[in-house]
C-alpha cells in the first residue's frame, strides 16, 4: 500500500514522498494519522541539532491523533474505526528501570518518531501497547494535544502539587502553559514567569498571574505575594541559566523544584539553597500510561482551550513551510499538521 510521508533530509528540508507500507505485524496496529503537532524536539531536529541520532531518512512526529485502519495478529480490544492517540514510547521490558516498573524511562527506550519513524505520514504502524482509545466526540485536531498535555500531567504529578499551594512556572511556551493549566486544575495558585510579552498576554487571557523578569524581580515578587514564604513548587521550563537562578531564589523552605526543560549545556545551580532551605530537585521525563489517561480526561473536561492554543493548521505538503514559520514566530503556541485530508 502506498501513502504519503514527510521524510527529513537534513539542512531544514523535508521531502514529501510516496512510500510503501506493509500490513501491521503481529502485535501492531496500523493507524490513519489525522493530525500531528510540531514539538520543540521536532524543531531541534529540523534545525539539525539531532542529525547524528535521527539521520536523513526519518519520518518524524509524535504529537498525533488518528483512526485505526487495521490490526495485526494477537491484538485484542482494538478495532478499525476507533479514534486513538499513540503514546510514542517503546520500552525493552528487561532493564533495571523496566523491571522496577519505570518503563517510561527504560534504559533502552526508543522514542517513536525520533528513534524510529513517526507520525508525519498518512499511515503508520505502531506497537499495540502504545494505543489509547479516544471518545468519538473528541475533535481529532484537539486530541493531538494529548501528548504534550501528558508531559505536563506527569510534571505536576512529579511535583506532588496540592490544592492551595503556590506554584511558579518559569517559561510560558507550549509546555510551560500546559504545566500551568494542569497545576491549576490540581488546585494550585499559579504564576507564570516569561519574557515574551505575547506569551504573557496569552497567559493572562486564560487567567494566570504573570511576571516578566525583564522588568520585575520575580523571586522578590513571589516571596512578597506569598507572605515571605516563596513558591511551594517551581517548574523550570525555560531551559535557561536565568531560569535556573530563579528556581532556587523563588522556592519556599522545603520547596520542590521540578526540572522539566532539557538543558543543552550544564547550568550553574545554587546548591547552597538546597542545603539552606532543604529544597528538593525532581526530574521529570515524558509520561506513563496513566498520565495519558489523565491528559485525555483533562482535555475532555475543557481544561485546555484548544482553539486558542492551536496557532495554525497546515497540510502535510506544507510541512517545510510550517517548520520555517514556527522558527520565525516566537509567539506561536502549537502549530499542527493535517496529515490526512480525508480522516
Amino acid at each position: 500500500m502506498v501513502h504519503q510521508a514527510a521524510v527529513y533530509r537534513g539542512e531544514k528540508r523535508f521531502s514529501i514522498e510516496q512510500v510503501e507500507i506493509a500490513a501491521p505485524k503481529s502485535g501492531e496496529v496500523q493507524v490513519d494519522v489525522a493530525y500531528c503537532g510540531i514539538c520543540g524536539t521536532d524543531l531541534h531536529i529540523y534545525l539539525g541539532h539531532m542529525d547524528q541520532r535521527v539521520g536523513f531518512e526519518r519520518t518524524i512526529g509524535h504529537e498525533m491523533s488518528g483512526v485505526i485502519a487495521a490490526v495485526g495478529d494477537g491484538v485484542h480490544g482494538l478495532k478499525p474505526g476507533q479514534h486513538i492517540v499513540v503514546r510514542p514510547l517503546d520500552h525493552c521490558g528487561d532493564c533495571p528501570a523496566c523491571n522496577a516498573g519505570h518503563e517510561h524511562v527504560c534504559h533502552n527506550l526508543k522514542f517513536i518518531g525520533i528513534d524510529t519513524d513517526g507520525a508525519f505520514q498518512q499511515k503508520w504502524n505502531v506497537p499495540a501497547h502504545t494505543i489509547h482509545v479516544l471518545p468519538d466526540d473528541l475533535d481529532l485536531s484537539h486530541a493531538a494535544l494529548i501528548e504534550p498535555l501528558a508531559v505536563a500531567v506527569h510534571d505536576v504529578d512529579r511535583g506532588k502539587v496540592q490544592p492551595g499551594e503556590d506554584v511558579l512556572v518559569i517559561g510560558g511556551g507550549p509546555i510551560g502553559m500546559l504545566v500551568a493549566m494542569a497545576a491549576r486544575d490540581a488546585g494550585a495558585n499559579v504564576t507564570v514567569s516569561e519574557i515574551n510579552e505575547n506569551r504573557l498576554a496569552f497567559a493572562r487571557k486564560i487567567g494566570f498571574t504573570t511576571l516578566n523578569p525583564k522588568d520585575t524581580d520575580v523571586a522578590a515578587a513571589i516571596h512578597d505575594s506569598t507572605g515571605g514564604k516563596g513558591a511551594d513548587v517551581v517548574f523550570e521550563v525555560s531551559g535557561s541559566q536565568p531560569g535556573v537562578d530563579l528556581m532556587t531564589a523563588a522556592a519556599a523552605t522545603r520547596g520542590r523544584i521540578v526540572m522539566v526543560a532539557i538543558h543543552a549545556s550544564k547550568p550553574q545551580i545554587d546548591m547552597f539553597q538546597f542545603f539552606w532551605r532543604e529544597l528538593e530537585l525532581i526530574g521529570a521525563r515524558v509520561y506513563r500510561p496513566e498520565d495519558y489517561d489523565k491528559a485525555m480526561a483533562l482535555l475532555a473536561k475543557g481544561v485546555v482551550d484548544c482553539a486558542a492554543f492551536i496557532t495554525d493548521i497546515q497540510g502535510l505538503s506544507d510541512i517545510e513551510g510550517a517548520f520555517k514559520s514556527l522558527t520565525e514566530n516566537p509567539n506561536a503556541m502549537k502549530s499542527m499538521i493535517r496529515v490526512s485530508e480525508e480522516t
